[in-house]
C-alpha cells in the first residue's frame, strides 16, 4: 500500500479506497522510491485531486464578484453540465465552453485574476481536495519527488492549486495576454487528451526525468494516453471507460468518492469548459520562466 494511504482513511473514513490486486499476488515493492530523482508524478486535477471542475470554481467566484450576468452563469453551468452527462467532448460545444470562459476575463489584468484566484481558491476549492489524493502526492513529495499537476483547467488557476498543496508546479492554460492584459484569445491548442501526453514527454526531457519510473494519476478515459507514458499508472476514481481499462491492463485504482457519488462512476469529470488551456510547448516553456 502506498505511503501515506493511513492517513488519508483516518482523515476520510467515509471514502471507499479500492486497490485492484489478484488474490494471492505478490506484496508490491515500497513505492515510491524514496531518493529517486528520476521519478516524479503527474496529477490531473478535476476530479482527480479535487472533487468537481477547478474552471467551474473559479467562474462561480467571478461571478460572485460581478465579472458576468446570471445568464452568462446559466450557459455556463449548461455547459458543465452537458458535458459531464453527455460523456462526450463534442469539438463545437468545447468551442463554445472555451470561447465563453475566455470572453470573461478578456480585457482584466493577469495580476487581478491571479490575486482573485487565490481568493477563490479557498472560497470554493480547498474544502473540495480529495485527501485521498493529497496523500498520493504527499507520498511522492516526502520521497523526494517532484509532482506536478497536469491539468486542463486554466494555468494560473493550476499553480494556485498546486502552490497551496506544497506541489512542484502546474502545467496548463496558456492564455493569451498583452503587456498584462487578456486578449481573449488561448496560445497554442487545449492541453487535453493527448496533448496532455506530449506535454508530460516535454517537461521529462526536460527535467532528465525517466518515465518508465514515473507515476500519473487521473480519473478520466481521456487521460489514458499520460497513463500510459509511466511505469506507474493510477485510476483515481475513474470514469466507467477507464476502469475498464485499467482492470484490464492490471493498473492500481483508488477510489475516494463516497457511496452515493462512487455509483456516478460513469459521469465523466467536467472535461469541456477546463479544456480552456495552453499549447504543450508553451505550458512547459511558461513552467521554465516561473522556476
Amino acid at each position: 500500500m502506498l505511503a501515506g494511504e493511513a492517513a488519508a482513511e483516518a482523515a476520510r473514513k467515509s471514502e471507499q479506497d479500492v486497490a485492484v490486486a489478484a488474490p494471492g499476488k505478490p506484496e508490491e515493492q515500497e513505492f515510491p522510491v524514496v531518493g529517486d530523482q528520476r521519478a516524479a508524478a503527474f496529477f490531473d486535477l478535476d476530479n482527480t485531486v479535487m472533487q468537481g471542475a477547478a474552471i467551474f470554481h473559479f467562474g462561480r467566484g467571478l461571478y460572485k464578484r460581478k465579472f458576468f450576468q446570471r445568464r452568462e452563469l446559466v450557459r455556463f453551468a449548461w455547459q458543465q453540465a452537458w458535458f459531464r452527462l453527455a460523456g462526450v467532448e463534442d469539438p463545437e460545444h468545447m468551442q463554445d465552453a472555451r470561447d465563453s470562459a475566455l470572453s470573461i476575463v478578456k480585457g482584466h489584468r493577469v495580476s487581478e485574476l491571479m490575486a482573485i484566484g487565490e481568493e477563490i481558491y479557498d472560497e470554493y476549492m480547498a474544502d473540495r481536495i480529495w485527501p485521498g489524493t493529497r496523500a498520493l502526492a504527499q507520498a511522492h513529495l516526502d520521497a523526494g519527488q517532484k509532482v506536478w499537476l497536469v491539468t486542463a483547467a486554466p494555468v494560473e488557476t493550476a499553480t494556485i492549486i498546486a502552490r497551496r498543496l506544497g506541489l512542484t508546479g502546474a502545467l496548463g492554460t496558456v492564455a493569451e495576454s498583452v503587456d498584462g492584459v487578456y486578449t481573449g484569445k488561448l496560445v497554442g491548442e487545449p492541453l487535453h487528451g493527448p496533448a496532455k501526453a506530449e506535454a508530460v514527454r516535454a517537461l521529462a526531457a526536460a527535467e532528465n526525468l525517466d518515465l518508465s519510473r514515473c507515476a500519473a494519476y487521473s480519473d478520466s478515459a481521456n487521460d489514458i494516453p499520460m497513463l500510459s507514458l509511466v511505469g506507474h499508472p493510477y485510476a483515481i476514481n475513474p470514469d466507467t471507460k477507464l476502469r475498464k481499462h485499467a482492470r484490464e491492463l492490471d493498473w492500481r485504482l483508488r477510489d475516494y468518492r463516497t457511496g452515493r457519488k462512487a455509483a456516478k462512476v460513469g459521469i465523466p469529470a467536467a472535461a469541456g469548459v477546463g479544456a480552456l488551456a495552453g499549447g504543450t510547448a508553451a505550458a512547459v516553456a511558461l513552467h521554465r520562466r516561473r522556476r
